[in-house]
């Protein structure tokens, strides 16, 4: 469980990290949090030559926020700075939500978010609701930017559309709509530092009335590659009044649109079962949410 040798490098520029990453290439990894990163490398899954730590780069760090525009996001921010952020509780409430539900308080301190991201985990917490939310990630190199939907970034397990010579530099959240609520769920073998069996999050917005849903977005993850976006549920509901009938089909849908697999965690049927429990809660949770707005 000892750490091979490498180069430690340490940009204080987003310049400097940009052309550390175009000169070494493959054979260097990103730090950031480096709570699944050095793992790895202790277990010799990974043997980079070079480490570029952006820690000291302030334009990776930090949240901030423009009315009517939405909030961006440093990937390197830690997912204990998402957690305790009031605007982050009061606007995106389900990244609030799973922010606190990763790891433990010392995890928490040095995890960061563009790391939970690019380590494309199919049970990683904050991507579902990152996806829920409608988030892009802003992908950048010496040679420029480019945003993708994070749905799109996330290609399956371990796998994302991260260029040999970028890095996730921020996440963009576009402003909530007006009357809108999302939440998260998850399911585990234990209520604390635990790899999600499945988790969810729902992002709904209700028309100007209040009654009948205008948009939705239901997202699973650990049950399939990588973040599952329904397409079934809001075909289901949008349009429609909540009802029990309406959200017992939704459920159903869902569970018929999940893919998990069986593993030490959880068998592939108590997953889709689970998925029909959370479906059933955060449906309700949500709109309920929506309506107080």
């Amino acid at each position: 469980m000892y750490l091979h040798e490498f180069e430690y490098y340490a940009p204080m520029t987003a310049e400097e990290a940009f052309g550390l990453i175009g000169r070494l290439g493959s054979n260097a990894k990103v730090l950031a949090g480096g709570t699944d990163l050095l793992l790895m490398m202790k277990e010799k899954m990974l043997t980079p030559q070079y480490l570029i730590d952006i820690n000291g780069v302030p334009e990776f760090q930090g949240i901030s926020y423009e009315p009517a525009k939405g909030t961006v996001i440093g990937a390197a921010t830690k997912i204990a700075e998402i957690e305790h952020s009031s605007l982050i509780k009061e606007k995106y409430f389900a990244l609030h939500q799973a922010a606190g539900e990763l790891g433990s308080v010392q995890v928490r301190s040095m995890a960061t978010i563009g790391g939970n991201s690019c380590h494309a985990s199919p049970a990683a917490e904050t991507t579902t609701p990152l996806v829920a939310l409608g988030a892009k990630v802003l992908l950048a190199s010496d040679a420029g930017e480019r945003e993708l939907p994070l749905e799109d970034f996330i290609l399956g397990n371990r796998k994302t559309a991260l260029g040999e010579k970028e890095l996730v530099s921020r996440f963009i959240l576009p402003e909530p709509a007006p009357r809108s609520a999302s939440c998260y769920g998850h399911i585990g073998l234990r209520n604390a530092m635990e790899i999600d069996a499945v988790n969810m999050a729902v992002n709904l917005v209700l028309e100007v009335s209040g009654r009948k849903i205008k948009e939705l977005k239901l997202v699973m993850g650990s049950v399939a590659p990588k973040p599952l976006v329904s397409l079934e549920v809001p075909a289901i509901l949008v349009g429609h009044e909540l009802s029990d009938d309406l959200v017992e089909k939704a459920a159903l849908a869902a569970c018929g649109e999940a893919k998990p697999i069986s593993d030490i965690r959880a068998s592939a049927e108590y997953r889709r079962e689970m998925v029909y429990v959370l479906a059933r809660r955060l449906l309700y949770q949500a709109f309920n949410a929506a309506q107080e707005v």
